[in-house]
């Protein structure tokens, strides 16, 4: 393959990612009427209280993907070592190639390449067990909440609560258990028949140490700790009245449901409002102002950020071997 038939390919990739991302986030934000109904909502809310709680939002957006970046950095240093910078470029990139694809894959393939080619597949494999990591948190914290919420307000006869219980707490622990022998886990699916020709590729992740998943875990909290407190404040700015620990309890929920069920970011919002307005109703009555909060949320952690990895976009190199 000629230099330029790989500058005409590169560029009408890029050009394809870029115009998918912008068409798909246009049509979907245009027919969005709950973004409509959030604006209607916060014009009735004072403007200063209003300004403050946006920009705090979109300050802990920031936050929240600069902390992935430094996951990310941590994570693929055992392939190359990479600047901060350079892994904000790549989640951004990966953000915008995420939006229009199913559960988010194309968020692999918009990250790892940043790295060098003969890296890239070894790059899904350690993207995995960041994603393992995030999603432990969420199961671990949903699984409290989710008892929590079964206690309070779905009311099982006792010995039904002990068994849901303590199948909650059994699968909880499971999957920590899963987490800190994560290099046993891949190397008996390394075992299976079709499976064994990428073997090699699961040799990565031997290389994390217990010292190791567990700072990566620590990532993964700080992350979920920041975006659990973008809910709590923009339901606070719509639904004042409603009490603190009901409201992150019915969050937590929210995101546990939410993660076990397979979306595209675009049609994702969607998802959210309806299992965040299925919890919240046992608490409030004010589904719109409940699905409006999941909307911006929506937009602010995901719409914006892709918008600006399209900038990054631009700067994969797909066949530099020396990259």
């Amino acid at each position: 393959m000629t230099s330029t038939t790989k500058k005409i390919i590169s560029y009408s990739t890029k050009a394809a990612i870029i115009l998918f991302a912008y068409g798909f986030i246009y049509r979907t934000v245009n027919n969005d009427n709950r973004l409509r109904q959030f604006k209607l909502l916060i014009s009735q809310v004072n403007h200063q209280q209003v300004m403050y709680t946006l920009t705090a939002l979109v300050a802990l957006m920031l936050v929240n993907w600069v902390l992935e970046a430094l996951k990310w950095k941590y994570l693929s240093r055992k392939l190359q070592r990479m600047t901060l910078w350079r892994s904000v470029e790549a989640v951004f990139c990966g953000l915008t190639w995420a939006i229009f694809t199913p559960n988010r894959l194309g968020e692999y393939g918009g990250r790892v390449l940043f790295l060098p080619p003969r890296k890239r597949v070894y790059g899904v494999f350690v993207m995995g067990v960041g994603s393992f990591g995030q999603n432990l948190i969420t199961n671990v914290v949903g699984i409290t909440a989710l008892i929590w919420f079964v206690y309070h307000y779905i009311h099982l006869n006792i010995w039904v609560m002990a068994v849901f219980t303590c199948v909650a707490i059994a699968f909880g622990l499971f999957m920590l258990t899963c987490y800190f022998n994560i290099k046993w886990l891949f190397s008996i699916i390394g075992k299976i028949p079709f499976l064994k020709k990428y073997s090699r590729f699961f040799e990565i992740i031997s290389r994390y140490k217990t010292g190791h998943l567990l700072n990566i875990l620590l990532f993964c909290l700080a992350r979920f700790s920041v975006f659990s407190f973008q809910y709590c404040l923009v339901i606070h700015l719509l639904l004042p009245q409603l009490p603190v620990l009901p409201t992150m309890m019915m969050v937590f929920n929210n995101f546990f449901i939410q993660s076990a069920l397979p979306t595209l970011d675009l049609i994702d919002v969607g998802l959210r409002g309806m299992t965040a307005s299925t919890f919240f109703g046992y608490i409030t009555n004010q589904q719109i102002a409940v699905i409006a909060a999941v909307s911006s949320i929506w937009f602010i952690n995901l719409i914006v950020p892709a918008i600006l990895g399209s900038v990054f976009v631009l700067k994969i190199n797909f066949f530099d071997r020396n990259s």
